[in-house]
């Protein structure tokens, strides 16, 4: 009967050892000695080797994922499997808000590198450089151009319309400030104006735009988290009630004056959040 305990216990060392250090740890812990980045046995990993496990983590388990393992939690509680189903019909919706926020993410980073691509040409130019090398020589390390990079590069190495590839480039969202580019060097090349001077300007109002967005952002900030703590509020209804014993999940599972209260309630708090979060994206729009 002695040896039940000590097999128990060498099986728990063994499985916290495996996850902690993970089926390729010796592996990763070469590579971590070979590369400089770290000495085995100096001790818990430093806090960039921790921060970076954490992104990986976070790429690889996407946050939508987190509403069937929630349903799948409640379900187990409440004894239903209709957590489990609001929580695969919730996956689809995450996901497409999640993608919205990358995107919007995505378009920020392409605004502030078409300012800096901007500023960047602006130096070029005042430095004494023709605006077709001084095009290519800015854009070469910007990624304000996009996809569309090789062929305005093309067209300002090889004397074609750059102001035609600059108006392509700037149907990516968030590369609307292209089109200014555009006309300046149109204005430029036409008309004998400085390209500098338009940039310069150009880049100024840009960046009035880009902290004007950043103001109404702040601003609609606590409407945001207005939102999300009233979106929270069933929940934390749920937990008071499970502290003091009322058992709610059973009487909205298993009985048909909880399943109705769960799902008139479940109705009007959707339609709430999705009409507060209309006014601030009306707001965030105008």
């Amino acid at each position: 009967m002695g040896e039940m305990p000590m097999a128990a216990a060498v099986a728990c060392a063994g499985a916290a050892a495996w996850l902690l250090g993970g089926p390729q740890s010796g592996a990763r812990r070469a590579r971590l000695m070979l590369a400089g980045e770290g000495t085995v046995g100096s001790g818990p990993p430093s806090w960039e080797l921790l921060n970076r496990e954490l992104r990986r983590l976070r790429v690889r388990w996407r946050p939508e994922w987190w509403a069937p393992v929630a349903g799948l939690v409640l379900a187990v509680l409440g004894g239903s499997v209709l957590p489990v189903v609001a929580g695969a019909a919730g996956v689809p919706l995450l996901r497409r808000a999640r993608r919205a926020a990358d995107a919007r993410r995505t378009q920020e980073r392409r605004g502030d590198a078409v300012i800096a691509l901007c500023a960047a040409l602006a130096g070029e130019v005042l430095a004494g450089r023709q605006p077709g090398e001084a095009l290519q020589r800015a854009a070469r390390d910007s990624a304000g151009l996009g996809a569309a990079q090789p062929s305005v590069l093309a067209a300002a190495r090889f004397g074609g319309d750059v102001p035609d590839a600059l108006t392509v480039a700037a149907r990516q969202p968030g590369a609307e400030g292209l089109l200014g580019l555009a006309a300046c060097w149109r204005v430029a090349v036409d008309r004998g104006a400085g390209l500098a001077a338009g940039l310069d300007r150009l880049e100024a109002a840009l960046r009035a735009e880009r902290d004007q967005r950043a103001d109404l952002r702040a601003q609609l900030s606590g409407p945001r988290a207005t939102v999300v703590m009233l979106a929270g509020l069933p929940a934390l209804g749920l937990l008071l009630g499970a502290t003091l014993g009322a058992d709610p999940l059973h009487v909205l599972l298993h009985s048909g004056a909880g399943l109705g209260c769960l799902l008139i309630g479940g109705a009007l708090e959707a339609a709430g959040a999705w009409w507060a979060l209309r006014i601030v994206r009306n707001a965030e729009a105008t």
